[in-house]
């Protein structure tokens, strides 16, 4: 499913063979109970959940489950700490931010929102990591949401700074590199 027009044809035309639908998380338009679970990678902060989760809910069977996950750069890591503090969390959620404030957010929010449709939900973190380069990896961060809405100047900025964060640390000037990561996973079953 995707509000867009424009990302839903992209989505069609890379994947023509899979069933695509316009919608939204707050109005799905698919029949009740139709589904044992509903994925939700790197969108849920776009939501209305007061009225997206009981949406959710409406089209899961009993039991089925709700998944919600986030790619979290792993801010134990000093270069990835660095580029943290630059952006003063602009960029993207950090593992050590995850952990102490916004994954709790989620939690309590995803509970509220569901006002007792869903069990408490389980929490559980993947590390892994992807192979990128210093232009590519500036070229990502560009994209993310917290960016997008700065201004000019100051969006700019921003990158700037992580360009010579990522051109002066060994670990990154040169070729490629792993940017180490966590998956962090939400899980709420339906009651």
């Amino acid at each position: 499913m995707e509000p867009d027009p424009a990302m839903l044809a992209e989505f069609q035309r890379e994947f023509g063979s899979v069933r695509s639908l316009p919608g939204t998380a707050e109005d799905i338009p698919l029949p009740s109970a139709s589904f044992d679970a509903v994925l939700v990678g790197q969108a849920m902060h776009w939501f209305d959940l007061d009225r997206a989760i009981p949406e959710i809910a409406r089209v899961l069977t009993p039991s089925g489950v709700l998944g919600a996950l986030w790619n979290v750069n792993d801010d134990r890591v000093s270069w990835v700490e660095m580029l943290a503090q630059i952006s003063k969390g602009k960029a993207n959620v950090t593992l050590l931010r995850w952990r102490d404030s916004a994954g709790r957010a989620r939690q309590e929010r995803l509970a509220a929102a569901g006002s007792g449709l869903f069990q408490a939900p389980e929490v559980g973190e993947f590390e892994h990591g992807q192979r990128r380069t210093a232009a590519s990896l500036l070229a990502t961060i560009a994209t993310h949401s917290n960016l997008l809405v700065m201004t000019g100047p100051e969006r700019a900025r921003l990158l700037a700074q992580v360009r010579e964060i990522l051109q002066a640390r060994p670990e990154t000037a040169t070729g490629e590199f792993v940017l180490p990561m966590v998956t962090a996973v939400l899980r709420a079953t339906r009651k």
